[in-house]
Parts: structure tokens; sequence; C-alpha cells
């Protein structure tokens, strides 16, 4: 019969390199005191990394480089596992997913519909903000992006340039969702939704 270590091992194992989780992603293998137990054995003989407080990952390595950080992905997807949050990327990571600006931001600031928090993973600082539902209804969606990422940017910086990239940006289906989604935008933004989709401003 396996142990709880060795259940948890296999997982592991089989997300292979690169899977961030937290204790949680093993709550059906035993209590929360066993699945750090193992974890922690796990961590002490280098086959899992503790990248910040209850969270870890199995690392990944480069032949030359050795272990790599954890990708941003994976860390936010683990959080909103564990947390059972929605996340949003917004401020100038919005801005620079989607080549809006070649800012790279020195935090990473994310809306949510849980806690505000904080936490640092290797070099990256990592803010959570508790936001309003309004601001959460288009989380996951690629208009919450747009709009988040407008927003920081400013209706003083909106031109021709701001509405090509877009346009060249996003795929027919993301333009659809962005008409949608535009009642949840403020209406500057929503001019630039029906502009990007191949409408014109009002």
């Amino acid at each position: 019969m396996q142990s709880t270590a060795d259940k948890i091992l296999r997982v592991i194992r089989g997300h292979g390199p690169g899977w961030v989780f937290t204790p949680t992603s093993f709550k059906k293998f035993g209590s929360r005191s066993a699945v750090e137990s193992a974890l922690r054995r796990h961590k002490n003989d280098g086959t899992i990394r503790q990248v910040a407080r209850g969270l870890y990952d199995y690392p990944p390595r480069d032949p030359r480089l050795g272990l790599l950080s954890p990708s941003l992905d994976r860390i936010l997807s683990a959080l909103e596992d564990r947390d059972a949050v929605r996340l949003q990327p917004s401020g100038a990571y919005a801005a620079n997913l989607l080549g809006l600006s070649d800012q790279v931001p020195m935090k990473f600031v994310f809306l949510t519909d849980g806690p505000t928090r904080k936490l640092r993973v290797g070099n990256r600082r990592i803010v959570l903000k508790r936001t309003t539902p309004r601001n959460m209804a288009t989380a996951g969606r690629i208009s919450g992006t747009v709009i988040q990422a407008l927003r920081w940017l400013g209706e003083g910086q909106m031109d021709d340039r701001i509405v090509s990239i877009l346009r060249k940006r996003l795929t027919a289906d993301e333009k659809d969702q962005l008409l949608k989604d535009i009642r949840y935008a403020p209406i500057w933004i929503a001019r630039i939704f029906r502009e990007v989709a191949g409408g014109r401003r009002d």
C-alpha cells in the first residue's frame, strides 16, 4: 500500500517539471498534517521547491542555467485553485500582455474577488487587490484585460496606434467578446471596443 508521500510524488511527477501546487492539491491523500509532512520530505530531498509560503513547484531544469523560475501563469493557477478565487491582470502587466506597453512591470498586480494580499516568488512581486464585482465580471476574458490595460494607460493616451495594435493582436472571436462585454466598460473604453471590433467611435 502506497504511503501519502509516495502518492503525492506520483502526482507531482505525472504533472511534470514546472508544475506549481499547494498542499490543498493533495487533500484527498490524507490529513493536512500528513500532506505537509510529505511535502517537507520531498522538499528536503530536493525533489520539489518551496517558492513562497504554502506554494511549491516541481522545478524545471535547464542543462546550462540549472533551476528555472516557475512560470507566472502556473503560480496564478495554483493560487486560484487553492483559494477558489478569480484573478484579473491589471495595470502595467495588462498593458504589457497586450503589447500596448514595453514597460516591464516591477510588480504584477491582479484584481481579485478574494482577499487583498502580497507575495514574493523569487524576484517577482505579486499583488492581489480585492475589487468590486463589476470589475470582476470580465475576469478571465480578453475584455477584462483590455479594460484594465486601457484604464492604466488613460483616456488621454488613446489614439490610432492603440486601436491598431489591438486590432492586430486580437482574434475575431476576441473582438466579438469585446462587444459582448461592452456593458462592463466605461463609456470611453466602450468606444475603443467598438473601433477595435470594426465599428466607429461614437
